[in-house]
């Protein structure tokens, strides 16, 4: 049985931006609703060592954008990575997914053994489509939207696993 690359990676990458702009949309008024500097929320961190809120969203875009233009073939777009508010990070998200949304099917299905190059600081990590998709793309995007979704609620944000997951069909 073969998988099509395009409903393993545009859908699940759609759905995980959509539901992470929803939860910012929620932190940005609990920030309001509490007088609570956005700020904060921004850069909060759930311990000292890890990245903040501002880079665990880049980070999923970035993965998002690069996951969807390398499986097509095509140099991904770059972002100034200059985003400070929750206003600015919802439209980097917007941004993100109107791109994902000018990609087709055949554009991507049969990447699963295209050759994937990413640099890294440095080093570059290559990787066969599919693993590069199932190994790397998805878990790393999950990771920073689970990320955010856990600093948001260790800082009272009152969001649940419905959040997480979005709407259902």
């Amino acid at each position: 049985m073969s998988i099509s690359m395009y409903l393993a990676s545009v859908p699940p990458i759609l759905r995980a931006l959509t539901n992470l702009r929803a939860i910012l949309e929620k932190a940005a008024a609990h920030a309001e609703a509490r007088k609570i500097d956005p700020a904060v929320l921004v850069n909060a961190r759930i311990f000292p060592d890890m990245l903040p809120l501002v880079r665990q969203v880049l980070i999923a875009t970035d993965n998002a954008k690069g996951a969807a233009s390398r499986l097509a073939g095509m140099e991904p777009p770059k972002y100034e990575d200059n985003e400070t508010t929750f206003q600015e990070l919802m439209a980097r998200i917007d941004k993100t997914i109107a791109l994902l949304q000018t990609f087709n099917p055949e554009q991507i299905d049969g990447s699963e053994d295209k050759t994937i190059s990413l640099p890294m600081h440095d080093k570059t990590l290559t990787f066969k489509g599919m693993p590069y998709l199932l190994e790397y793309v998805l878990p790393n995007i999950y990771f920073h939207v689970t990320t955010t979704y856990a600093i948001l609620r260790h800082n009272g944000v009152e969001i649940g696993k419905q959040d997480f997951l979005g709407k259902l069909s």
